[in-house]
């Protein structure tokens, strides 16, 4: 995967206020206020600052939680989890492995066959409708 290197400056220029605070600046929107929370059309999910393939329908389902909830990616090379040590809590980020975008965090409590939730933001996400 070819890697999208900008400066902070460049995003700032192309994303809206709202993706620049959530996918640069490792911000969260509020649960239940993303537009792909519920969304069940079929179609692929893509880093919204790069446009990178990262989440399939297959593999979405209803967490509860209030955001996009994954048990994979489309390819495990198109993520990349970092350890999160923020706000006095261990989690695991998830970031967009082309352009470093900020996606979400992954935690061990989600269905088979992975047991993974991947819980990402829908400012993160672009939806391309199949």
């Amino acid at each position: 995967m070819k890697k999208v290197n900008k400066s902070e400056k460049e995003w700032e220029e192309i994303l809206t206020p709202e993706q620049f605070l959530v996918t640069r600046k490792k911000g969260t929107e509020p649960p239940f206020s993303g537009k792909y929370y519920n969304n069940k059309e079929k179609g692929t999910y893509l880093c919204s600052n790069c446009k990178s393939e990262l989440f399939s329908p297959n593999t979405k389902y209803d967490s509860s939680s209030g955001w996009p909830s994954f048990y994979a990616p489309i390819l495990k090379e198109s993520i990349i989890c970092i350890q999160d040590n923020s706000c006095n809590i261990k989690r695991t980020e998830v970031v967009c492995a082309v352009c470093n975008a900020h996606l979400g965090h992954v935690f061990d409590d989600g269905p088979k066959p992975t047991g993974k939730r991947y819980c990402i933001n829908s400012i993160s996400l672009e939806f391309l409708k199949l």
